[in-house]
């Protein structure tokens, strides 16, 4: 089982960007998915961002002010957001699988509070 902490939510304003960290217990050279969901109050929890090795997928939906990446001599996935609106309000989940795990069934952190309110 693999451990992850999320840190660097908080009460941001409209417009600025934040940087949250997913550090993991193990190197996570060796493992297969690593990513980013988020869950709103009294929305479904939506993907943010994914890395696979050396890919990275991010939804139509936040291409253009996010960015992920793995810090692999950290044990570490960032994921940047910039240009935060009101609706990025939610709690952000990260995760990790193997190949042979669904994402629902991988490790999952205790997730992080993001705020955005003017």
């Amino acid at each position: 089982q693999v451990q992850l902490v999320e840190s660097g939510g908080g009460l941001v304003q409209p417009g600025d960007s934040l940087t949250l960290s997913c550090a993991a217990s193990i190197s996570i050279l060796t493992i297969y998915d690593m990513g980013w969901y988020r869950q709103a109050p009294g929305k479904r929890r939506e993907l943010v961002a994914a890395t696979q090795r050396n890919s990275a997928y991010v939804p139509d939906s936040m291409k253009g002010r996010v960015t992920v990446r793995r810090d692999n001599a950290k044990n570490t996935l960032f994921l940047q957001m910039n240009n935060l609106k009101p609706e990025d309000t939610a709690v952000y989940y990260c995760y990790s699988r193997k190949a042979t795990q669904s994402r629902e069934n991988g490790d999952w952190g205790q997730g992080t509070q993001v705020t955005v309110s003017s």
